[in-house]
């Protein structure tokens, strides 16, 4: 039988593993966000209108995600990464730092967005095993938008 004590501690744990999981998507995102938005500045050529348009929109989308993934971690009683130094230090994306062109700019960012797809994937089987339903639904919202961006942008480099 479990006491109380155990049973809050278990649930500190579970708690403690998914905030986990949810900083890492949440620095990831945050990276994504700011290329996105430097994409947004700097295309240039043909597909200037079309890639300006959608990283704009996907830059929006990702600015409100970022605040609701962290509302997430506090509700499970953690704190959100505090700097930008320590978000970095748990991303697995990272920031481009040399001029590309439109269809790199545009690979680049699919290649992200796949990558993040896949850990709210990893997160929504988390949080399903944890009985954490709010965190799941969360996960898989945003593993929706992820696909649905790495599609777009890949339609966009099409031959």
């Amino acid at each position: 039988m479990t006491t109380d004590i155990e049973a809050s501690n278990l649930k500190l744990n579970r708690n403690q593993n998914i905030a986990r999981a949810l900083s890492g998507v949440l620095a990831d995102t945050y990276i994504l966000m700011v290329k996105t938005q430097t994409v947004h500045w700097n295309v240039m050529g043909p597909l200037f209108k079309s890639v300006h348009d959608l990283s704009e929109e996907q830059y929006n989308d990702l600015f409100l995600a970022i605040d609701a993934i962290a509302e997430r971690i506090r509700a499970l009683g953690e704190f959100t990464p505090r700097s930008f130094a320590e978000m970095q230090n748990s991303a697995r994306l990272v920031e481009e730092t040399d001029p590309q062109d439109a269809k790199r700019m545009l690979a680049s960012l699919s290649d992200d967005h796949s990558v993040l797809a896949e850990q709210f994937r990893d997160l929504a089987e988390l949080a399903g095993e944890r009985s954490d339903g709010a965190t799941e639904d969360l996960a898989n919202a945003r593993m929706a938008f992820h696909e649905q961006a790495t599609w777009m942008l890949n339609a966009l480099q099409a031959d």
